[in-house]
C-alpha cells in the first residue's frame, strides 16, 4: 500500500518506520529540513519500550511532493492539521484517502476544508486515535516511550475494503482496532485527555501528579464535566484501554475510588512498558508537557480541548473547569504563569468553590 504521511514526528515517524520494514511504500513529509535530511541520510533511530532500531527511510519535504499520494496520514500536530491538508489539495482527487493521525477534533474542520476546494470531504476522509506514544527527539532520532492500539474507522462507520487494507499496513507497528463509531472514540480520547492536560500544569512526573490522590480527584473532576459535555452533545464516548467512561460518573464515595483506580490502571498500562528497561527516558510526562517544557512551543490544547470547550458553550453544557484548566495552560504557554503544584492547588479551591468535587 501506498502511503504519505504528512508530519514525520514521534505518530508518524514510528508509523511510517514500521510499515516501511513491513514493505509498504512509504513518504514521511515533514517541513523540518534538518529532520527530513538526517532521516534521507541515516535512516530513523529508534530507542525506547522497544530496544534500540534503525530503520532506513524515505522523506521529503512539503514543496518537494508531487504525483499520486496514495493513503495519506496527517501526523502533524493537532492545530496544524488543516493547515497541512489545505496544502495537499492540488495533489488530492475524489477518490483520496485522507486520515486524520492526530488527537484533536480536526475530523470535520478537514472535510469543510476538502469540501470548500469542490472536493467530497465526508467520502475522502477517515478517522482515527493513535495511543501509542513517543518523542522526537532530534533530528532523525524518535523515542518510543509507550506501546499502545490504534483506533481506525470511516466516520459513516462503514466497513471499507480501504479501511481493512490501511488497518493491516499500520499493524505493522501495533494492534489496530477497527472502530463502527470512530468519531465516539475521538471524543473518548479528546474527554480523557482533560487529565491529561491537568498534568501538565507541573514539570513533574505522571507518579507525582495524576498518581496522587488528592490530584487524581480533582482531574477526576475535570474528566467527568469533559463527559457532560460529550452526553450534551449526543456523543457515545466509547471505552478504550486507558479509560472507561462509566468510572467518570460517581455518585458514592466507594464511585470515587473506583474512579481513582482507573486513573491508577491508566498511569500502570502508560508506564509498563518501561520497567525493567535500562534506557533513561527522556520524554517523562506527557505530549503537552513534552512541548512546553523540552519544545518550548504551543501545545494542541487549543486545538483539542479548546474545542471540547467550544462544543460545550454551544450546547450550553457547564465548562467552567475545563475553561479554566486551559486557560492557565494558554497563560503557562505565554510566559503569564509559572509550572507547578500551586495550580493544582487552585484549581481544587475553584472546584470546592462551585460545587463540583467528586464525593
Amino acid at each position: 500500500m501506498k502511503i504519505t504521511i504528512i508530519g514525520a514526528g514521534a505518530i508518524g515517524g514510528l508509523a511510517g518506520a514500521y510499515m516501511t520494514r513491513a514493505g509498504h511504500d512509504v513518504l514521511l513529509v515533514d517541513r523540518w529540513a534538518e529532520h527530513v535530511v538526517a532521516l534521507n541520510s541515516r535512516g530513523l533511530k529508534i530507542d525506547g519500550v522497544r530496544g534500540d532500531m534503525t530503520v532506513p527511510v524515505r522523506a521529503a519535504t512539503p514543496d518537494q511532493l508531487e504525483g499520486d499520494l496514495g493513503a495519506v496520514l496527517i501526523a502533524t500536530k493537532s492545530q496544524h492539521a488543516v493547515d497541512a491538508v489545505r496544502q495537499l489539495i492540488p495533489l488530492l482527487t475524489p477518490e483520496s484517502l485522507v486520515v486524520s493521525y492526530q488527537n484533536g477534533f480536526n475530523e470535520p474542520d478537514i472535510v469543510a476544508a476538502l469540501d470548500d476546494a469542490g472536493l467530497p470531504g465526508g467520502k475522502i476522509v477517515m478517522g482515527s486515535i493513535p495511543n501509542y506514544g513517543g518523542a522526537l527527539v532530534d533530528p532523525g532520532y524518535i523515542e518510543f516511550v509507550h506501546e499502545g492500539p490504534i483506533q481506525l474507522g470511516e466516520m459513516d462507520g462503514s466497513a471499507s475494503p480501504r479501511l481493512a487494507e490501511l488497518a493491516d499496513a499500520l499493524s505493522a507497528l501495533t494492534s489496530v482496532q477497527v472502530s463502527s463509531n470512530i468519531w465516539g472514540q475521538i471524543w473518548a480520547k479528546e474527554v480523557y485527555s482533560a487529565q491529561v492536560v491537568f498534568s501538565a500544569l507541573a514539570d513533574a512526573r505522571i507518579h507525582e501528579t495524576l498518581g496522587v490522590e488528592r490530584y487524581a480527584r480533582v482531574s477526576g473532576a475535570i474528566v467527568r464535566e469533559a463527559l457532560e459535555i460529550a452526553e450534551a452533545n449526543g456523543i457515545h464516548v466509547e471505552a478504550f484501554d486507558f479509560f472507561d467512561p462509566a468510572n467518570y460518573k460517581p455518585q458514592t464515595p466507594a464511585d470515587t475510588q473506583k474512579l481513582l483506580d482507573n486513573i491508577n490502571h491508566a498511569i500502570w498500562l502508560l508506564k509498563k512498558d518501561q520497567t525493567g528497561k535500562t534506557h533513561n527516558f527522556k520524554k517523562k510526562g506527557s505530549g503537552i508537557w513534552w512541548d512546553i517544557v523540552y519544545r518550548n512551543r504551543p501545545s494542541e490544547v487549543r486545538s483539542s480541548n479548546g474545542k471540547l470547550i467550544a462544543y460545550g458553550t454551544k450546547v450550553g453544557a457547564d465548562t467552567r473547569l475545563n475553561d479554566r484548566l486551559c486557560s492557565m495552560i494558554y497563560e503557562i504557554e505565554e510566559g503569564k504563569r509559572k509550572l507547578g503544584f500551586h495550580n493544582f492547588d487552585e484549581l481544587e479551591t475553584y472546584i470546592n468553590e462551585i460545587g463540583r468535587a467528586l464525593p
